[in-house]
Order: structure tokens, then sequence, then C-alpha cells
């Protein structure tokens, strides 16, 4: 028989199953792994020090642009810090904007996590099946903010506008004709609420088809069941969040065990694993697919029957509105203020957690008193997990790798910052 010797494997950085510039040197005995040591850094932007060297405002859009699977969320977490420090209240629809628009990023992450990691061990219809579904989530991104993927919608004080009254429509054009046009368009002919109450009806069935696909799926089962198994005492130890965290078994959500916006007025459930392995993390996270449409449902019933702001009116904080910075000296004035040097922030310390789809992302901020922060330090979920990568893979196969990766919904602009 053959002598086995060890052997070292480069993974990554540029392997399509590395979800990002994840390098990975593996330290193997034939096929199964002893040791695995993460290399990261091949991404950082220096987002933290880009936020220090800027006023208040004009860090919004790179918050986007950490985890560029949930935009909105991260956007959240940065807002809510500045609005600790200024000691402001949001107005109650903004809040029900916002927690609307958290559910969808929950979702639209979700569906690319599922599709990806189905990709990566072999369902290849899965990336297909979610990225129809995403289309409608994007362009429900696009009415609002007028970008598909990067919306700097969030403000400090509430959201930069209202929900608009109809939806963008298709057109007839070389490809596509006005009978295929007038059927595509067929949810789309009233407002942006009809339309997203159109897809949480739709929704759920399409939850039901991922699950008739993979649930019991004998192949899926084989590489997901027993994977990556993490026990709730370590879990906790290694500093895990999120679906994480709930897939180890631990009922740990920030929207119910510390609420923000109005999460404590919503109707809905966490869903947690029992065996801490990859099959577990899957189960929970199509649960909470379901679960957050159902928070989507319950913001849309409020936001139909209560009009009012969504932007704080304090010219301080925020621009005032277009028309009357058009006719008024005073506002235009506090517009030019507001989009040059911005507004100085009392000096103090504040932290904003929120429960991101991956799990708790945190932003830490200081103010000296000055138009820009002292210190910016964000609290990526994805670190800690990316972290106990070697925990997790070791003993098992260089398959294994890539579901493990898939399971940990890892993505780079988080990481790297």
């Amino acid at each position: 028989m053959p002598e086995l010797r060890n052997m070292t494997l480069n993974f990554g950085p540029q392997h399509p199953a590395a979800h990002g510039v994840l390098r990975l040197i593996l330290e193997m005995n034939g096929e199964v792994i002893e040791r695995a040591d993460p290399h990261i850094g091949l991404l950082h932007r220096a987002t933290e020090k880009l936020a220090e060297s800027k006023p208040y405002n004009q860090s919004i859009g790179y918050m986007d642009r950490l985890d560029y699977v949930s935009m909105m969320c991260n956007e959240h977490g940065y807002v809510m810090a500045i609005e600790k420090l200024l000691g402001i209240e949001v107005p109650v629809r903004a809040q029900y904007i916002r927690v609307m628009f958290d559910e969808i990023t929950r979702i639209l992450n979700h569906l690319l996590w599922i599709g990806a990691h189905g990709l990566d061990v072999g369902a290849m219809t899965m990336f297909l099946y979610a990225f129809r579904e995403r289309e409608d989530l994007m362009d429900v991104y696009e009415a609002v903010s007028g970008a598909r993927l990067h919306a700097t919608y969030y403000r400090p004080g509430g959201v930069n506008r209202d929900l608009p009254d109809s939806m963008p429509k298709y057109e007839a054009n070389q490809w596509r004709s006005e009978a295929d046009a007038k059927r595509m368009n067929g949810n789309r002919d009233g407002s942006l609420l009809d339309f997203i109450e159109d897809f949480t009806k739709r929704f759920p069935g399409y939850v039901d088809e991922y699950e008739t696909l993979l649930t019991d799926n004998r192949i899926w089962k084989q590489r997901t069941v027993g994977i990556g198994v993490v026990s709730p005492e370590r879990a906790m130890q290694l500093g895990f969040s999120g679906p994480m965290l709930r897939g180890s078994g631990i009922e740990w959500d920030l929207r119910k065990k510390q609420p923000y916006e109005v999460y404590d007025k919503m109707d809905f459930d966490i869903p947690v694993g029992t065996n801490g392995d990859s099959y577990d993390r899957y189960l929970v996270r199509m649960e909470e697919m379901r679960q957050s449409n159902r928070i989507i449902e319950q913001c849309v019933d409020w936001l139909r029957v209560n009009p009012g702001e969504v932007l704080l009116e304090d010219n301080k904080i925020t621009p005032p509105r277009r028309e009357v910075m058009k006719g008024d000296m005073e506002s235009l004035i506090h517009h030019f203020k507001h989009f040059t040097e911005g507004y100085c922030i009392p000096a103090g310390e504040a932290y904003a957690g929120i429960e991101h789809p991956k799990g708790e992302f945190g932003v830490y901020m200081i103010s000296d008193g000055a138009n820009k922060p002292y210190r910016v330090k964000i609290r990526a979920p994805g670190f800690a997990h990316l972290a106990a990568l070697d925990e997790m893979v070791r003993g098992h196969m260089l398959a294994d790798v890539v579901a493990v990766i898939g399971t940990q919904d890892i993505v780079f602009g988080e990481i790297d910052r």
C-alpha cells in the first residue's frame, strides 16, 4: 500500500466557492483536512479610516459596500449609531419603512446564500430559482433609491424619501413583445406597497419550491448533515451570532432580545436548530425567510393607513426639502452647509448593533465634537465565523470545506473592511 504524506494545498483566492477573495492554506493528510489557515486582507479598502476622514453623511454609501448582499442593513447600523450620539427620535413611519427594508434585505441575502450554497455543493437549479425572486426585490430597491444594489437610502433621522406611488415598468423592445411586457407588468400597475404585498403572497410558495428541491434531497443531506458541527457552548465562545448561533440551538436574536425601531410591535418567531450542523443552519435560514415575509406583511398593512413624515424636520441635521430650498434663502444656506461641511455631533461614544442577515452587525463610534467621527469601528458578523473555519473543517474532507464556507455565509467586503 502506498505511503500517504501530508501536503499543503492553496484554496483560493480566486476559487469560485471561496465567496470572495478568501485564501485558505490547507494542510491535508490525503483527502482529510488537518489544519486550515484563512488568509484575509486581499480586499482591504480601509472603510473605517475613510469614514473617519469624511463628514458623517458622506460615509453612508461606504456601508452598502461592506456586505454588498445586505446593503440597507449595514446602513441601518451606521445611522443608528449617529442617532444615538445625537439623541434624536426617528419618525414612526420611517421606522416601519426601515424594518420593512431590513427584512426585504434579509430575504435578498438568504436568497443569494441558498443559491450560491446550493451551487457550491452541486444543486445548479437553486441558483436560477433564487435569482428569479431577487429580481423583484431588486426592483423594489431601485424604486425607492434609484439604485439596485448600493441604495444609500437610510439617513440619520429617517429615510431619504417616502415610498413611491408607482413601480418601474417593462417596455416592449426587440427581445420582448407587447404581450410579454403586458404580462410582466401585471403586478406593477399599483404603488410600491401593492407590488410588495403581491410579492409577500407569492413568496411562501417559492420557499416551498426550494424546500421540495433540497430539504429531503438525499445528496443535499449527505453533503450537510453532520458537517461543521458546533456545540451551543462553543458557538458562544467563538462569538457566533445570527443563523450560525441559532443553528447551534441558542435562541438569540437582537430583534427580540434588544428590540430597536418597531420590532417590538412585530409578531414573528425565532427559528433555532438542534444539532449545530450545516443542515440545521440551512433549515434556520429557510424559516427566517418565511418569518421575514410575515414582518413585511405587517409593515405593509401599517404603512398603507398611516401617512406621515419619513425624515426629521430639523435642518441642522437633515437637508431641507428641495421645493423649499429653491425659494427660501435660509433653507438654501442650510442645504449648502449640510452637503459641504455636514453637522457637528456632541462629544461622546455610542454602539449600535442590529440583527443583520448574517449576525450582529455593530458600529462603535466616538465623536470629539467635530463634523466627522473621531473613531469608527465596525463589528462584522462574518469575521468571527471565518475565524472558526479551522475548527469547523478539521477532520472533514476537502469537498466539505466548500460546504462549510457556504454554511457560514461569508462576504469579504465586511471581513476585510
